[in-house]
């Protein structure tokens, strides 16, 4: 029986097959042609002398023996980065590109004055910012399409690491000739009979005001009049300018239209809606030392 080898960069390419359950998406994460990635799993495949991966439709799984090859090529290849990592550090680079995912508020109103100060300390660090719901950074994070997020709300998932970051009050924003206008705070069944505009399913303010609403005896967002739901707060801010309904949103994303008397912004009686931004990572993956860099910037800056 002839000797097995591989190479990492087809051990590369096979896991990312096996965790994406598709050649055409790994294709895509891997930055090659379809073609050659079917080629480099047929290659793998004939050098180990098995299939190592079953073709089910559109979707793809690993063999028995896939799976004992993809548990020590993922110990090769984080081997093979934690080196990497190693000699960045021994040399002191600090150059490069950091990719690093924000929920709707500290992705808009937060990070952008953030990174520039970034910017300042490390001129020849690039950031590539990805803005999306808290469901949606925290999976980028875990598939590894990010090194980090900052996120507004905390997830069970065990995986991640979760570090308190920055504060944000949840207010109750209302347009600028509403009958609350001259208010300073209503009660949460005031607000229950008024359309209402939620965010999305997914984002960290939906999930806070969800846990508010059934902390003070109501049913949730079932309790509200829902009028319409949005994907961003800067929708949602529209949508209350142009008396479609109200909302609670983040005190940071009202700044300007509060400063413009566009908007007036009301306190929940009884009820302080706060929340604490988290800085995640995945405890799996190793930091590089540009994440690092990243990490320490944003501790700096932390208001917890």
């Amino acid at each position: 029986m002839p000797s097995i080898d591989f190479d990492l960069r087809q051990l590369e390419v096979f896991c990312k097959v096996v965790d994406l359950e598709s050649f055409s998406k790994a294709a895509s994460a891997v930055h090659l042609a379809q073609a050659s990635v079917s080629e480099r799993i047929a290659n793998l495949e004939a050098a180990v002398g098995v299939r190592l991966l079953n073709r089910l439709g559109r979707r793809v799984t690993p063999t028995k023996a896939g799976e004992l090859l993809y548990k020590h090529a993922m110990m090769l290849l984080d081997a093979k980065k934690t080196a990497c990592l190693e000699m960045e550090a021994f040399l002191g680079l600090k150059q490069g590109e950091v990719n690093i995912g924000g929920s709707t508020i500290p992705g808009e109103y937060i990070l952008p004055n953030v990174l520039g100060a970034f910017r300042q300390r490390y001129p020849f660090i690039s950031v590539l910012l990805h803005i999306g719901d808290s469901s949606k950074i925290r999976e980028m994070v875990l598939a590894g399409d990010v090194e980090l997020g900052i996120v507004g709300s905390k997830s069970p998932d065990r995986n991640l690491i979760h570090l308190d970051l920055w504060k944000d009050e949840l207010v109750l924003a209302v347009p600028i000739h509403h009958k609350w206008a001259g208010k300073r705070a209503v009660t949460l069944r005031e607000i229950a009979r008024e359309p209402f505009i939620l965010r999305e399913v997914g984002s960290g303010t939906l999930k806070i005001m969800e846990d508010y609403l059934r902390s003070a005896g109501l049913e949730g967002i079932g309790s509200l009049h829902v009028v319409a739901s949005f994907g961003t707060s800067t929708a949602v801010k529209e949508g209350v300018k142009a008396g479609l309904g109200i909302s609670i949103l983040s005190l940071r994303a009202l700044e300007t239209e509060l400063k413009e008397g566009i908007l007036k912004a009301l306190k929940v009686r009884g009820i302080p809606m706060s929340r604490t931004f988290y800085l995640i990572r995945d405890r799996r993956k190793a930091t590089s030392p540009l994440c690092k860099a990243m990490i320490d910037f944003l501790k700096s800056t932390s208001e917890v």
